[in-house]
């Protein structure tokens, strides 16, 4: 199974942000044993990195991307996936790049605690918990 990993579920896994890390830590490990295929947007790291950078220096935010980068793939962004997002009915631009680079990988899922700004998503949308669930089914 090919997930895209939203921002939001990296960092409750990183920064352990309670009550999510338990469910983030769980999709990192699955990632990490093979169990899913994870990407990230290019575009998400430079999100990650400077919301690391507040709760560490720049040197362990750094060290901690490489780790992850041994866990998830990363997904280039293209002016095409740039347009493409561009015309989405999607309320939120970052979002709706995600979409574009899920779909462009063929992603079953996008893994995210903020459904709701998913709507009319063409691509799947599933929150950790349910992912966790759907797997150990």
């Amino acid at each position: 199974m090919k997930v895209l990993i939203d921002t939001n579920v990296i960092l409750d896994f990183l920064i352990a942000r309670e009550p999510f890390a338990p469910a983030a830590k769980e999709i990192i490990t699955l990632a990490e044993k093979g169990k899913i295929e994870a990407f990230l947007t290019a575009s998400s790291i430079t999100d990650i990195f400077y919301i690391l950078r507040k709760y560490t220096d720049r040197e362990k935010a750094k060290e901690v991307l490489s780790q992850l980068f041994e866990i998830v793939d990363v997904v280039e962004v293209t002016k095409g996936d740039i347009k493409k997002a561009l015309n989405l009915n999607l309320k939120d631009f970052e979002d709706a790049l995600q979409v574009c680079c899920g779909k462009k990988k063929k992603v079953n899922y996008i893994v995210t605690r903020n459904e709701k700004d998913f709507r009319n998503s063409p691509v799947k949308i599933i929150s950790p918990a349910e992912l966790i669930k759907l797997l150990k089914s």
